[in-house]
């Protein structure tokens, strides 16, 4: 279970915990009967235990928020990369930047100017060895 739905069950289980305050309300506003009001006073019964499951739900989220976080920033990034020229084969090894992407690469060889090619989102992930640092730690790319 992720994180995000532990989050929403937890609000959705808020929702219904309240629902004896807010439902009566609601009810009368649309111009509801005694009858529906009467259907909120059961839900009551059950608050408790909606809260219980919502506050449950809520810290597990929260748990697994942060055990996300702490796997990721574990997990150790490579920042040598071989890049390979598609026009003449030309191979350099470069160092990739952590806080930026690289959308160009000139060849030094025959001064090809590289770019990222189909869904990549920088020339280390189109022609490197090494995919760049964001992808590494299943981030978005720049």
């Amino acid at each position: 279970m992720s994180y995000k739905k532990s989050i929403i069950g937890s609000s959705i289980a808020f929702v219904i915990a309240t629902s004896c305050c807010w439902l009566p309300v609601l009810i009368i506003a649309i111009g509801g009967g005694s009858t529906l009001i009467g259907m909120s006073t059961e839900l009551e019964k059950f608050s408790g235990l909606f809260m219980g499951i919502g506050i449950s739900l809520l810290g597990f989220g929260i748990y697994q928020y942060k055990n996300k976080n702490d796997m990721s920033s574990n997990k150790a990034v490579i920042l040598l990369s071989t890049l390979t020229c598609p026009e003449c084969g030309h191979q350099k090894e470069e160092t990739m930047s952590t806080n930026s992407c690289q959308y160009f690469y000139e060849c030094e060889n025959c001064k090809k100017v590289l770019k990222p090619t189909g869904t990549d989102c920088c020339v280390y992930c189109s022609y490197g060895t090494v995919a760049c640092p964001p992808i590494q730690l299943n981030e978005n790319c720049c």
